[in-house]
């Protein structure tokens, strides 16, 4: 949502037009500035008479910046383009003349009052994007209004985590967008619990949601970190998944995000096949369990010597149950199918084109065994074409 100049609030224009002559609000408005005139008036002459002694030097301090600017003899504008260089954050919810305070505080413009005055003349009125804005210091109200309405001094820190990666590639990600050293993330989750995560969690891993973020300059690592894990627990709500039921839920959508194909169909039914052999005393034998406790989170691709090591607790091939915490990040389709798994009477699953994610759902051992032939021969002619999807 825009921040919004706020061009109807009555005790700025009272501010900004006071001293105006001739108002049309009430006769003791005329008296009151009127007023104003005059003292304005019997000062300056003070000070001519009585020069810049004791007496002068007070009221001038006292007065002074009102009598140069009534005079026309100074302006409460800088004038040009300024110079060095100037970081401005507009949060969501500020109004114009929050922003004419941010901008005057930090030097960018000489008052608020000369940039909001600026603000509330245009029409149609200007909106302002929340984010970061590079200014630069001393501008004119105009030059800096100029500046702020430029896309290309508005700095957008735009990392894409996607769904499946692990929890220590998105911050490694995150690290080289955002600046951050990759030792503060690591340090930052250290104890995952100091975001609201399940004391009996491994690790970070699965409670990162995998979501497009924008970060501002000024960020640190735990806000980066606690930014993504509030995303993921309101997912979680989203999903209807029960208190308690967290670390469980995404174990199993993050093996699901990582054994599925590019079909969101699939997702579903993978869930039930893992959840049918669950409920059966079955080990899932998923590879992708096994390659993530080897350390290896690109590929789910295993060896006989790793799938038989039980040493392994995410290998679901050597030990029964669900692995000791999720394999990845999983996103909404994920959650959603270990939420509410298809119903069906598959054990087993296969893909058998690699390439259209295409995968075979079977109810018995010797059904899978037909499909792991299948995939067997797609892959010896993939590979007869130069492909390296079955490496």
């Amino acid at each position: 949502m825009a921040a919004r100049h706020g061009g109807d609030d009555p005790q700025v224009f009272e501010q900004l037009f006071a001293e105006q002559q001739g108002s049309s609000r009430s006769p003791r408005r005329d008296k009151r500035t009127t007023g104003r005139r005059v003292l304005v008036s019997v000062l300056v002459a003070l000070l001519i008479l009585g020069g810049l002694g004791a007496a002068g030097a007070v009221l001038w301090n006292q007065f002074g910046e009102r009598i140069s600017l009534a005079m026309g003899w100074s302006s409460d504008d800088y004038a040009g383009e300024g110079s060095g260089e100037v970081l401005i954050t507009v949060t969501e919810g500020e109004i114009g003349s929050d922003i004419a305070d941010s901008l005057a505080a930090a030097d960018v413009v000489k008052t608020s009052a000369a940039f909001y005055r600026l603000l509330v003349a245009q029409n149609p009125q200007v909106d302002f994007l929340p984010g970061t804005y590079r200014l630069k210091q001393q501008m004119s109200a105009a030059a800096a209004l100029d500046a702020m309405q430029d896309p290309a001094n508005r700095m957008e820190l735009t990392v894409t985590i996607p769904e499946g990666m692990s929890a220590m590639d998105a911050l490694e990600r995150a690290s080289g967008v955002t600046g951050i050293p990759m030792a503060e993330f690591e340090a930052a989750v250290a104890d995952p619990t100091q975001y609201g995560i399940p004391a009996d969690a491994p690790s970070i891993e699965g409670f990162l949601f995998p979501a497009t973020y924008t970060f501002q300059p000024n960020e640190t690592a735990e806000s980066v970190v606690q930014r993504m894990v509030d995303r993921m627990w309101q997912a979680l709500a989203e999903h209807g998944v029960p208190e308690g039921e967290e670390l469980r839920v995404l174990t199993m959508a993050s093996i699901v995000q990582r054994e599925a194909g590019s079909n969101l169909d699939d997702f579903p039914k993978i869930a039930r096949v893992f959840q049918n052999r669950l409920d059966q005393g079955m080990r899932l034998e998923s590879d992708a369990t096994v390659a993530y406790g080897t350390g290896n989170t690109h590929t789910v691709w295993t060896t006989n010597e790793e799938r038989a090591d039980a040493s392994n607790l995410y290998n679901t091939y050597a030990n029964t149950g669900l692995p000791i915490g999720p394999i990845g990040l999983p996103g909404d389709v994920a959650i959603d199918a270990a939420v509410n798994p298809a119903e069906g009477p598959w054990l087993f699953f296969m893909p058998i084109n690699l390439s259209t994610g295409e995968t075979v759902f079977s109810e018995t051992f010797e059904q899978h065994q037909v499909a792991v032939q299948q995939l067997g021969e797609w892959c010896v002619a993939h590979r007869d074409e130069g492909g390296t999807r079955c490496d």
